[in-house]
């Protein structure tokens, strides 16, 4: 048995599971290239070349670009492409003929609201794959990349319909599921009192995985998760004074950012022009402070103040930087996983939190960096009980030209 894995995990059934690919855009380096691909091709996890546990029969592509990669990638491997996600799923035989579907809806050429938010049509696709299943009275194992969506009401509706059709169900980021370093898991029931997340990027688009950062550490704290009592974010000057203002706040995020791999000279004021800060109130009084902090550091740095420890627990969650970004390794043994044991890994609760805070916390910056209470965020779930992230060998970046 090769370490961390059990045996079962290994084994390469003869009878793979089939599965549907519902995809906005397929061109390299995007969303469905770095999980699609893997599912069609194989990936290594854990030091070993896996080859797919689950078999791609159909593929549907809301946009084709100039450097679109489905057809080819299709083609390559068999797999026909179909108009409609309907036909994706059914392959045409009047009914569902999948045993599972992977919606990758990040990518591609969609408009922005007047909040800022990317309208990735995620709710409409898994709207058309809930209506083949209604239609052929059986559901199976849907997967969601990132956020479920821009809306909560409309990320609500798609979590309920996995309940109502009683199908297992997965989304959120390739963060938890990454590396770490040093490598670092709160045991479930630990007294974690305050937290801070360190990450760079766009607001709404990084700012999810910097949530989903923080919540796979938050959801294993003492009397477990309760939800979250309401949210806000402050932009510029204002970040650094409630720093200030905070006892806890700086001393966490220097703890976080202390992990970064790629934290610039100077002082980290001096080099962050506009920071953002996401402040996130829980139901039991837990607290945590998001900071994007672009100019300073290129990652995503977590440090947990738990009660009775001298100092912060920290950790870096690492992502490979350049080609195949092979973090995604993780996400996409744990959608196999899914499909092949019909049980999701993670909780899809989990997402659904986040999807709701990112889409308050869209709301604040729109009306003026307001306070937003959250009450229909508060509720319950439980984490998993063993460490998810990956802990094998990291696979070599590939070679340029290659």
């Amino acid at each position: 048995m090769l370490a961390g894995i059990p045996a079962a995990l290994l084994a390469q059934s003869n009878t793979r599971k089939k599965i549907a690919l519902i995809i906005t855009e397929y061109r390299q380096n995007s969303h469905a290239d770095v999980i699609g691909t893997r599912l069609l091709e194989g990936y290594e996890y854990y030091g070993k070349r896996l080859q797919p546990r689950v078999q791609v029969t159909g593929m549907f592509t809301d946009q084709v670009p100039w450097n679109d990669m489905s057809r080819e990638k299709a083609a390559k491997n068999g797999v026909r492409i179909y108009e409609t996600v309907h036909d994706a799923l059914t392959q045409r035989t009047g009914k569902l003929a999948v045993d599972g579907v992977v919606i990758i809806g990040e990518h591609g050429a969609y408009p922005y609201n007047e909040k800022g938010q990317h309208l990735y049509p995620r709710y409409e696709l898994f709207s058309q794959v809930v209506e083949v299943f209604k239609a052929s009275n059986r559901a199976v194992p849907v997967f969601c990349d990132k956020h479920l969506s821009y809306d909560w009401k409309r990320a609500k509706w798609m979590y309920d319909q996995s309940k109502l059709l009683k199908f297992s169900f997965l989304a959120g980021s390739s963060l938890p599921v990454a590396w770490r370093r040093p490598e670092l898991e709160l045991p479930v029931g630990a007294p974690l009192k305050e937290a801070v997340v360190a990450f760079h990027g766009g607001i709404e688009s990084y700012g999810f995985h910097a949530l989903e950062t923080l919540q796979c550490m938050a959801e294993r704290r003492k009397g477990g998760e309760t939800g979250i009592r309401s949210v806000q974010c402050i932009e510029g000057p204002d970040a650094w004074k409630w720093t200030d203002s905070t006892g806890w706040a700086g001393r966490l995020l220097d703890a976080a950012v202390q992990r970064s791999e790629t934290r610039e000279t100077g002082d980290l004021r001096a080099n962050v022009r506009n920071p953002a800060l996401f402040l996130l109130d829980y139901q039991d009084g837990f607290r945590a402070a998001v900071y994007m902090i672009n100019g300073h550091i290129r990652d995503f740095d977590f440090a947990g103040q738990v009660e009775g420890r001298a100092q912060p627990d920290s950790t870096l969650f690492w992502l490979q930087p350049g080609r195949f970004y092979s973090h995604f390794c993780g996400l996409t043994h744990y959608i196999e996983e899914m499909i092949v044991t019909g049980r999701p890994a993670y909780p899809v609760e989990r997402t659904l939190m986040t999807t709701g805070a990112l889409a308050a916390l869209m709301d604040s910056v729109w009306l003026g960096h307001r306070k937003i209470d959250t009450p229909h965020l508060e509720f319950s779930y439980s984490p998993p009980k063993q460490p998810l992230y990956n802990r094998g060998a990291v696979p070599a970046l590939e070679k340029k030209g290659a």
